[in-house]
Order: structure tokens, then sequence, then C-alpha cells
């Protein structure tokens, strides 16, 4: 089938290989030339496992190629996917208004009869707005269908492959089984495709992400309480996960959630209650406990040492979470900024995100080193603060690191260092919602 796939950020780079890789011939459309550009080439400008792979197999087999001209990359397209951005507005809501444009560029430069699918996530009812907007704009038949997409960062063209779930949400029975069609070849283990209209299918991604978070911000809330009462989040979270009707996923706590879905469908599913007139309290409380639970780690660092001014901190890790160089709403930059604002001296060292994290910090960024590993991010330092999960943090040297570092302060936001190891290497540790563990002998 000839595909076109509107957006190569992650959503559609993922999307648009993956399909090609199927055997789909797959245009790409991005209004940014230098990117189409480098794409063609087989550059790959984020990092997301198997992603590099995977396009130059689809581009040695001609099976996908890159351009800004929608009407070179809508020709003869049978089903036209919108991957374009939903960022967040002033009121939190999300602003649609590039995935408008892209859909009325897709639909007026089509040659035939074609699907129209929203892989955007957007506000429930913008499929149907949008379905009376494009109306008479082309003289081909043009059917519209929602498809939110359910990928992980990291992890996304693992996602895309096997998916859990295909989500449709279609009005007639050609958008149906072209859709059908098209995702048969990733569900054929058993995964469902769920099929309902595009309004169902729209709030269906709303309410899943601000499931997930809700989990991440309940467990932060325990960890704190935790904290103030002497015990151990580690094992409460594993008696409420043992519970088959919660399960164990999404229950670890932390430094707080960020990335470009949480935060920001968090903060529409709000907003869209707000626009409908009706409270939304739980959609806040996630919001409010995530932003307190940003700042925990700098809060017990001002609870071990007092005045920071003139300390040495280690940073390690600045994505937002491993397997990816997304620092979008990173908690990690966070805990750097209050760092570099109380008169420390910062070094960081992510694997994969230093080019972005240096672009997000602006001004604050030539007040940071950045380091070249693990160890050398650790050098001088008075403490270290892990902040992103990869595993190559996990199960540091002690020795090594005591060696590196001038002080024995460690703060684990992320709950995966062995505190025995560390504190038989004369480390102090503190974590999420546990009891510090202070240095044997």
């Amino acid at each position: 089938m000839r595909l076109c796939v509107v957006g190569t950020g992650y959503v559609g780079l993922v999307s648009a290989t993956c399909l090609a890789d199927a055997g789909h011939d797959v245009a790409g459309i991005d209004t940014d030339a230098a990117k189409v550009d480098a794409l063609n080439a087989g550059h790959v400008p984020i990092h997301e496992p198997e992603l590099v792979e995977l396009l130059e197999r689809a581009r040695e087999s001609g099976r996908i190629r890159f351009t800004t001209d929608y009407a070179d990359g809508c020709a003869g397209a049978e089903v036209v996917f919108i991957c374009i951005g939903t960022p967040t507005g002033p009121d939190g809501s999300a602003d649609t208004s590039a995935v408008e444009k892209g859909a009325r560029a897709a639909v007026e430069a089509i040659t035939g009869p074609a699907l129209l699918v929203i892989k955007s996530t957007v506000p429930v009812g913008t499929n149907d707005r949008l379905a009376k907007d494009l109306a008479g704009l082309s003289e081909h038949e043009v059917d519209l269908a929602s498809n939110p997409e359910f990928l992980k960062e990291g992890d996304a063209v693992d996602d895309f492959l096997k998916p859990d779930r295909v989500v449709i949400g279609v009005r007639t029975r050609r958008a149906s089984e072209l859709l059908h069609e098209i995702y048969d070849p990733f569900v054929r283990t058993g995964a469902p495709v769920l099929e309902m209209d595009p309004s169902s299918a729209e709030m269906s991604k709303y309410a899943a992400n601000g499931m997930l978070a809700s989990r991440i911000s309940f467990m932060n809330e325990i960890a704190r309480l935790c904290d103030s009462l002497g015990a151990d989040v580690e094992s409460v979270r594993r008696v409420v996960g043992a519970d088959r009707r919660v399960g164990g996923k999404f229950l670890f706590p932390g430094a707080g959630y960020g990335g470009s879905c949480f935060p920001k469908d968090v903060k529409a599913l709000a907003a869209m209650g707000s626009g409908a007139g009706l409270q939304v309290p739980i959609m806040r409380a996630i919001h409010e406990t995530n932003r307190l639970q940003r700042g925990y780690l700098f809060d017990l660092a001002k609870a071990h040492f007092g005045d920071l001014k003139g300390l040495r901190f280690a940073v390690w890790g600045l994505a937002f979470k491993p397997r990816t160089d997304d620092v979008r709403e990173s908690p990690a930059l966070d805990l750097v900024r209050a760092l570099v604002d109380s008169d420390v001296e910062v070094a960081v060292y992510d694997p994969e995100a230093e080019a972005n994290a240096r672009t997000a910090l602006g001004d604050i960024a030539s007040r940071v080193r950045f380091a070249t590993d693990r160890y050398d991010a650790a050098a001088g330092a008075d403490a270290l603060a892990l902040v992103t999960e990869w595993p190559e943090f996990r199960r540091p040297d002690p020795g090594r690191l005591a060696e590196a570092m001038t002080g024995r302060v460690v703060f684990d936001g992320r709950n995966v260092l062995d505190s025995r190891a560390l504190a038989r290497a004369g480390f102090t540790l503190h974590s999420v919602g546990r009891p510090t563990v202070g240095p044997e002998g």
C-alpha cells in the first residue's frame, strides 16, 4: 500500500519506518528541509533503539523516502497519517494549529480517494471538527479516522511492531478495512484491534496517559509519607503491586515524571475539563504532586547539607528516562538548574542526551561541566545524584566511586543503587521513600 506520514518526530519517524519495514511504500513529509535531507541520507536525529537499522533497511529497499513537498509526498497515497505535535498552550490546552495546517495541506494535495488518519494526540472532538473543516477541500473522497499512538520513548520501535493494542476511531467501513489491513501484520500474536468512534479513540489516549501518570504520582506521594513516618516504600510497593487488581507496573517512586506526553496530556485533560465546565481535581492533583516531586532530590540535598554554596555535585542522567536522548520536562534539568542557582559546581553525564541538554539549559549550560563518563562526572564531587536510571548507573564500582569523589553522599532518585555495597565503601545513601543508609563501620 502507498502511505504518507506527515511529521517526522518520534511518532512520525518511528511509524513511517516501521510501516516501510512491513512492506509499504512510505513517503514522510516534514517542513524542515535540513531534517529531510539528513533522513534521506540515513541520519536519524533522535536516539531510539533499533530505529537506525530499520530505517537503513527501508532505505536500501526503496520503500521509504522523505520530502518537504506535500504534492510529492501525498501523490498516490491511499492513507495519510498525521503525526504532528500538539504542544501545551498558555492555558494548558493542546495547541492543534499545526495538526490542522498539516491536515489541510494533505487533503489539498491528495490525488485520489484517501483516508486521513490523525495519529497525533489531540483533544476530544478534534476529528469531528476537522471532518467538517476539511469537507469540500478535495475533489476526491476523503475519510477521517483517529489512530492514537501508545509508543514509549526508548521502546517505540518494539511498541509499534508488537503493540499491546491498536485503537482505531472510524466512521465508515472503508476506513475500518484500510486500518485493519495496515495493522494486521503487527497483531498476529493476538493483540486486539479496538474499534470505536473517533472521539472515544481520542479520549482513550488521554485516559491511558492520565492513568499511568496517576500511578507514578500516587507512589511518589506514598514515598514522601514513608519518609516522614519511617516506612520503607519498597516494601509498600511490593505489597501494593502484588494485588492482582493493581499490578506492579508504574508503581516505582522516583524524582518525578517528564517527557513529551505525561506532563502535556495531564494538563490537557484538566483543560478539557475546564472547557466542558467540569471539575477534574484528580488531574490537577496529579500535576501538582509531580511538580512537588521534581524538587525532591534538591530538598534532600538541602536537608543534608544545609547551605549548598560552594559544594560540588555530580548528576548522573539528563534524559527524562533511559534509552532516549529526550530531555523535555526532564526532572534532571530541574535539579541542575536549582543547584546552579544555589552556587553549586555541577558536573553532569548522560550517555545520549548531552547535546539536547546543552540546548535546553541555555545560558546555564556554560556553568555546567559536561563529563566524559560517570566517574569523570564524580571526580572531586561532594555528592552524587542519580536521576535517570540508565543501566550503566545501576551498579557502579563503589571503590572507584570513593576514589573519585571528595565526599561520600549519594542521592538515588530512582532507588536502583545497591545500598549495602555503597555503605561498605563509606557512603551515606539517600533514596526516595526509603530509610537513609549510613556508612558501615
